[in-house]
């Protein structure tokens, strides 16, 4: 009778270390997922900055500067390979395009293309799908995380050569910190 216990005992410890170790790859390939996400997302808008820098050019040729920095922006989010790599050519590419748009405000007439206009709009359709890549990616590396240190799948997990993964932060100082806002009464 004993033996048929202990039997059961590492018959359900062997069953709870499989189905842990398989949601543990589980998470891990959700992770790869989501992470493949954000580059489709970056490389599309990368695809779309030719044409907008094209356009802008037509109007104002000579900010070359910008439009060379802007290039090399693109280069750098389509060949970054880390998620801290990636996220930082991002935010560099969403500082660029920032100027491209700051280059565009000066000239009306720019502003009323309507090439412009639609390359303006799949851009924002573009950034709206690539904000919500990032959020999905954070929160597989949450769970992935979360798991990894959690007991007991801690101690399958660290054996079998699982890892934490970094999130995808953005180091743009003035978006770390909320404004401050004083409702007081200026002195009379």
């Amino acid at each position: 009778m004993i033996g048929w216990i202990v039997l059961g005992v590492v018959v359900l410890v062997i069953l709870y270390l499989i189905a842990t170790y398989n949601r543990l790859v589980r998470l891990r390939a959700l992770v790869k997922e989501a992470f493949s996400g954000i580059t489709v997302q970056l490389r599309r808008r990368a695809d779309l900055i030719p044409n907008l820098v094209e356009t802008v050019q037509g109007y104002a040729a000579h900010e070359r500067e910008v439009f060379e920095e802007i290039s090399k922006a693109r280069a750098a989010s389509v060949n970054a390979g880390s998620v801290q790599a990636t996220a930082q050519a991002d935010a560099q590419m969403t500082g660029m395009l920032g100027r491209l748009f700051a280059v565009a405000e000066a000239y009306p007439e720019l502003k009323a293309n309507t090439n412009f206009l639609q390359l303006q709009d799949q851009l924002s359709g573009i950034e709206g799908e690539l904000q919500g890549a990032r959020r999905y990616y954070n929160a597989t590396v949450r769970d992935l995380n979360s798991t990894i240190q959690s007991f007991p799948p801690v101690l399958i997990a660290r054996p079998m050569g699982f890892a934490e993964e970094p999130f995808y932060q953005d180091d743009d100082q003035s978006i770390q910190t909320a404004p401050k806002v004083s409702f007081q009464q200026p002195a009379a």
